[in-house]
């Protein structure tokens, strides 16, 4: 029997495509220590094959597959983990691509079409483009690997030809699987003076999500970073963990999955709640960048990751030096005059630091800023408070011997100001419905241009009639309310997103003229503190909560992800039930400052600060640039202890702390880590009050790194509240 040509044609041509093995399309991203490969399945769609351990044998790569077995209906099928899933597919669960096209279809399908890689500054520029077969839309996935520091960020690019827009109601930065036996979330919740708070639990089927809907200060309620054990609890010393982190200073979510064979999938991005994004055809949408380590040696090791790479290649000036400062905030709150803060730069020059940073109040004409219910807005120093204008303020910290900063609040609007006077539709605010207001405050739409240009000529102005200014402490104490752009009418659901766009415009512009202007962010307390933001500030405000117990928790949670460079901390009369050298002591683990009026303390106390404040200025080598080991938690004892080593194992400060001691609680020694096994170390303890010794009988011995990390110093007490600064330096 013959068949006709065509059948003939086809069932050879079927039985060749068969017989061939498809072409296996590897892409591998590579740290010293992690690998993360993908590969394109018989499909051509992309595939995650592997996060891990980095394999040390190419050939290995060979032998991962694509897909993996899951049981459906009792029988076996195989599923893939796709790269960057899309919406519509034949996965049944979350995706990271949601679009609406132009014709109203909602699905979405991506197929390789090519790679490359390139070297960047510090590590491997890989980039995986896709696209779908049905529709012009085009999805670029980003991976810059730094292999020293065992850091992998990612972001997605994603782009269409089609005649009118498409809807994009979901746009994942990442897409990551884990096959494990179990998972536990560490997370990071947050409210006003109480940041930073960890929390574990263990991630069970269903979804787990971690998100924020406040628009500018964003990080309120919960902070942009996770950690996830793989295998078991989150542990400090030991154990696999992800250590991931947003870049993105609005509205983010993170997405934990378990599906119904256990498989993990984690899921960053910017919150699409109310932010259906309608993208133009030509136009590129770029999503934040996810910030992601994998340790097989615990948190306190991506920890260290994660500082390495941030101030090698995101914190501003982030291999630079700190200032030292004395700001007047708690002092005297907004009641002071120029001859006031003229005597208290000369207590911050007798004080030893760098700077005197005023902090709000000083302007306002029209509506004078005496509380914070007026004057937002209207950035001229108030004339009754300061004749002679920032240029004063500036000259008398340059007679006293200190440098200047200043307070700014440039994003927000008090409704009593001449700026919302003249430009009230320059504030989110609805039209049609009572205003509510957070803080007696409106946040200015900052994606109207002519916003942006604005706040950025309040720094401008500032820096251009006073060049000498050193520092800008830069607040935002609102989270958005009244959601409605005048601006934005017909784009109400893009308003989330092209506002902290507009705010990364300003932040660009500011750099751009004025590189080396050291600026903090500050948001409420912690309210901001992300990777994308601190490319533009040299470091945050952990929170208004000064209080030295309450801030070794808080600092402990940051410590997770930032380095102490990136975080400021101030000496404070909050709790004056511990002792000015406890509250010192907490604050020297981070960026050192001073909020405090040096006529309450005494001769002694005052001698204390400055003696502090030297050893800060000549160990920041060690705390700000060297390697953070936490050591003892406060979490699981009553006590802390943080150490700090330089790069060179030269020098190294232990800070402990004894907080609430149980009556004759058994005490251990804090063994040391970072070390040189084979060197010797002079053990001193330093930040003693005059007149006092060491009561510890090491102080002024000599000890081996062996010994110091095997055996360690017995440096915890069952004082209350009391704390041990202990200086190490190699012999």
């Amino acid at each position: 029997m013959k068949l006709p040509i065509a059948i003939f044609l086809s069932l050879t041509t079927a039985t060749a495509v068969a017989s061939q093995e498809p072409e296996r399309n590897i892409i591998r991203i590579s740290t010293d220590n992690t690998d993360l490969i993908f590969e394109t399945g018989p499909n051509n769609r992309l595939y995650q094959t592997y996060l891990g351990p980095r394999l040390l044998n190419e050939e290995d790569h060979k032998n991962l597959s694509w897909h993996h077995y899951a049981g459906t209906d009792g029988a076996v099928s195989t599923r893939g983990w796709e790269a960057y899933s899309t919406s519509g597919n034949e996965d049944f669960f979350e995706p990271a691509l949601g679009i609406t096209h132009a014709d109203g279809n909602m699905t979405t399908y991506l197929y390789y079409v090519s790679s490359s890689q390139e070297p960047v500054e510090g590590g491997t520029h890989t980039r995986i483009n896709l696209k779908d077969d049905k529709y012009p839309v085009e999805v670029t996935l980003n991976y810059v690997a730094y292999p020293k520091e065992n850091v992998i960020k990612t972001w997605t690019d994603i782009s269409h030809h089609e005649k009118k827009p498409i809807a994009m109601w979901q746009y994942a930065s990442a897409m990551l699987y884990f096959n494990e036996p179990e998972y536990w979330l560490t997370g990071f919740s947050s409210d006003w003076a109480r940041e930073g708070q960890l929390s574990s639990q263990q991630l069970q089927p269903g979804k787990k999500v971690i998100d924020t809907k406040l628009g500018s200060r964003a990080a309120m309620h919960a902070e942009p970073f996770f950690e996830i054990g793989l295998d078991g609890p989150v542990r400090e010393h030991s154990g696999e963990v992800l250590m991931g982190t947003l870049g993105w200073t609005g509205n983010f979510r993170f997405t934990f999955e378990v599906d119904n064979v256990g498989y993990l999938r984690v899921i960053p991005g910017i919150n699409p709640y109310a932010s259906t994004y309608e993208l133009k055809a030509g136009e590129t949408f770029t999503t934040p960048e996810f910030i992601f380590t994998l340790s097989c040696d615990g948190t306190g090791q991506g920890s260290r990751n994660l500082h390495d790479w941030a101030r090698r290649y995101s914190l501003k000036d982030g291999k630079g030096q700190r200032m030292t400062l004395l700001n007047n905030w708690e002092n005297t709150s907004f009641n002071f005059d120029q001859e006031r803060l003229a005597s208290l730069m000369k207590e911050a020059k007798d004080l030893g630091v760098d700077m005197f940073l005023l902090d709000d109040g000083w302007f306002g004409n029209k509506y004078p800023r005496s509380n914070d219910r007026a004057g937002l807005g209207d950035w001229e120093p108030t004339k009754e408070k300061l004749p002679g204008g920032i240029a004063a303020l500036v000259k008398s910290a340059d007679d006293a011997g200190v440098k200047f900063g200043i307070w700014i609040e440039p994003e927000m609007v008090n409704p009593k100001s001449e700026l919302y006077e003249k430009h009230p539709d320059w504030a989110i605010e609805l039209p049609n419905r009572d205003t509510y207001y957070y803080r007696h405050q409106l946040v200015l739409d900052l994606s109207n241009p002519k916003v942006q240009d604005y706040v950025f000529g309040v720094v401008d102005r500032i820096m251009t009639e006073n060049p000498e200014v050193a520092y800008f402490k830069w607040d935002c104490n609102s989270p958005i309310t009244n959601i409605f752009s005048p601006y934005s009418k017909d784009r109400q659901g893009q308003l989330y997103i092209d506002h902290v766009r507009g705010l990364y415009n300003i932040l660009r512009r500011v750099k751009e003229k004025y590189p080396d202007l050291p600026m903090m962010l500050c948001a409420g307390g912690g309210g901001r503190c992300d990777y994308e933001a601190l490319k533009y500030f040299t470091e945050f405000w952990c929170s208004d909560n000064t209080d030295p117990i309450e801030r070794i928790y808080i600092q402990w949670g940051f410590s997770q992800f930032f380095p102490a460079k990136a975080m400021a901390a101030h000496v404070t009369s909050w709790n004056r039930n511990t002792s000015v050298k406890f509250r010192t002591d907490v604050a020297a683990m981070c960026r050192l400052g001073f909020d405090i009026g040096l006529h309450e303390l005494s001769a002694d106390e005052l001698d204390y600060c400055r003696q502090a404040v030297a050893n800060w200025n000549r160990l920041q080598p060690a705390v700000m640039d060297g390697d953070q080991y936490r050591l003892v938690s406060p979490y699981a004892t009553n006590h802390a202890a943080i150490e700090y080593v330089d790069k060179s194992k030269e020098k190294a400060v232990l800070f402990a702390y004894n907080l609430s001691p149980r009556f004759q609680e058994k005490l251990t020694a804090v063994k040391l880590q970072g070390l040189d096994p084979q060197r010797k170390y002079l053990v001193k303890e330093i930040n003693l009050m005059p007149g006092t010794k060491s009561g510890f009988a090491f102080d002024g011995k000599t000890f081996s790194g062996d010994y110091l990390m095997k055996v360690g110093l017995e440096v915890l007490t069952r004082r209350h509240n009391s704390s041990s600064v202990i200086e190490l330096t190699a012999m």
